[in-house]
């Protein structure tokens, strides 16, 4: 087992009688029937049903409803603002944990009996469980697990093998669907459940398939290309590098956001697909239900 302190994950925590029916109303997954300690990836969209945010929601051991955010660190402030906004007279109240520290542990059996709040990676079981503790028992928490200690580098090497993206690393916030993200495979979208913002248009693509753009995963010939680096076919912009495994051992992969159709083309043509300048293939992570068109062997 391993375990990485991400500094770039924070704690958001909404709680109060109104907790769960506040935060289902807003998210795109169900979060009203979340038992303790479980939990559920979700996001919050805008109108056009462009992704705003997305997090990791536990719902915490506690009498009256409460749950922990695990979101990014860029964006913490600004969705305990968003939030605020939504409240109107909900008896919630919303906190920006600043005292509160995220530890992923992966790669082995999880910790027993931490001190900590601790659940399973709603995403995928690759990625481990999650444990919410005190900022100032990050170290403390680590060696009670018995986990060797590793850096955030480690951790997202693990994501990238798995396919797995991560918001302004991989897609950017506000610019981005659901589908593009990948929300819809890791169980980020729950297409039976009421209302939300956005949701409209998320059912639209779901039940017309007319999401063309994908992350997926990407090997090129070495170096790997850094982020943003443009993905081209015939000298056609047809995808953008995401984030990229930076371990001297691994194998040049990334992550990438790819025009389906635009590669299958290029595929069929035998064109070569360009990122960064370096040549490259695409394929689906394991777990999505997708295909990627095939390079002939």
């Amino acid at each position: 087992m391993k375990a990485a302190h991400l500094p770039d994950r924070a704690v958001v925590q909404v709680s109060g009688p109104d907790a769960a029916t506040f935060l289902d109303g807003l998210a795109t997954s169900a979060i009203a029937d979340l038992q303790p300690g479980a939990a559920r990836y979700a996001g919050l969209l805008s109108p056009q049903g462009k992704i705003l945010f997305d997090f990791l929601c536990v719902r915490l051991e506690d009498e009256t409803p409460a749950f922990a955010l695990d979101v990014p660190l860029l964006n913490a402030d600004a969705l305990a603002k968003r939030l605020g906004f939504y409240k109107l007279r909900a008896k919630v109240e919303i906190a920006r944990r600043e005292d509160a520290a995220v530890i992923a542990f992966f790669g082995g059996a999880p910790p027993a009996g931490l001190d900590a709040i601790v659940f399973a990676d709603p995403r995928l079981s690759g990625l481990g469980v999650r444990a919410i503790v005190p900022a100032a028992d990050i170290e403390a928490a680590i060696a009670e697990s018995g986990a060797e200690k590793v850096g955030p580098e480690v951790y997202h090497a693990q994501r990238i093998g798995l396919g797995v993206p991560e918001g302004a690393r991989d897609f950017l916030y506000g610019e981005t669907f659901p589908h593009e993200a990948l929300m819809d495979q890791l169980g980020g979208v729950d297409f039976a459940k009421g209302c939300y913002v956005g949701q409209e248009v998320v059912s639209r693509m779901q039940h017309r398939g007319t999401a063309r753009t994908r992350i997926v995963k990407v090997t090129t010939v070495p170096p790997a290309p850094e982020a943003g680096a443009a993905i081209e076919a015939g000298g056609i912009r047809i995808g953008t590098m995401g984030s990229r495994r930076e371990d001297e051992d691994a194998s040049p992969e990334g992550l990438a956001l790819l025009r389906l159709d635009r590669y299958a083309d290029a595929v069929a043509k035998g064109t070569p697909v360009l990122a960064g300048g370096r040549e490259m293939t695409a394929t689906a992570p394991a777990f999505a239900s997708f295909a990627v068109a095939a390079r002939p062997e």
